[in-house]
């Protein structure tokens, strides 16, 4: 599914994703889905545990998850995440997507909700010195 986003516009999403990165033990991952066969958030679940994310120690993945074809997406946090954002909050992260998402903004609003994310995530999972990047930073695709 490579052509969605210019190559300059994957290079700020991963830039994005690094940077958010730089101040949480949190990992962030963006996936776009060529042929989704259901429901976005179902098949986000389902592409959560197939990038290994529900492994991460402090079970604090983020997973922005994009459906172009079928012009769907979801915004899925892992166990330990979930337990500390307030209620609203992947609500107000979906909101902030489709609004960006329909003005063609895709990777303005990826960024912006990798921005949030990262800063939740740093309220919740400052970095510590032995931290790892326990998943990759790159935009995946299938």
């Amino acid at each position: 599914m490579t052509g969605f986003f210019k190559p300059e516009e994957e290079e700020r999403i991963i830039r994005a994703i690094r940077e958010a990165e730089r101040n949480t033990s949190g990992e962030i991952r963006v996936h776009l889905e060529a042929d989704c066969k259901r429901e976005a958030l179902q098949e986000a679940v389902r592409t959560f545990r197939r990038l290994g994310m529900h492994k991460t120690e402090a079970r604090n993945a983020v997973l922005i998850f994009i459906a172009p074809e079928r012009r769907e997406f979801a915004i899925i946090g892992d166990k330990g995440i979930n337990e500390m954002v307030p209620e609203h909050f992947w609500a107000e992260e979906r909101d902030l997507l489709q609004e960006h998402f329909r003005r063609g903004a895709f990777a303005e609003g990826i960024c912006l909700a990798i921005s949030h994310a990262g800063e939740k995530l740093k309220a919740f999972f400052p970095y510590q010195q032995d931290d790892t990047n326990e998943l990759p930073d790159d935009i995946s695709y299938s």
